[in-house]
């Protein structure tokens, strides 16, 4: 049961990451919507696909 826990609190961790580095990216608006959509959807397979093939930020 804390194990349960512990990786919710872990996934929901990633995926807040995830959405706020989506959301500053240099993507198009349609993209963001896409990648977000899907973090939020699937949250941890969301979470690894965005991490291998997501926009990347606009910072160097």
């Amino acid at each position: 049961m804390y194990g349960e826990r512990v990786w919710g609190l872990l996934v929901l961790i990633a995926d807040i990451w995830a959405l706020v580095h989506i959301s500053q990216s240099g993507a198009r608006t349609g993209t963001k919507v896409l990648w977000i959509v899907v973090v939020i959807v699937l949250p941890v397979l969301g979470f690894i696909l965005w991490l291998f093939l997501g926009p990347r930020s606009s910072r160097a």
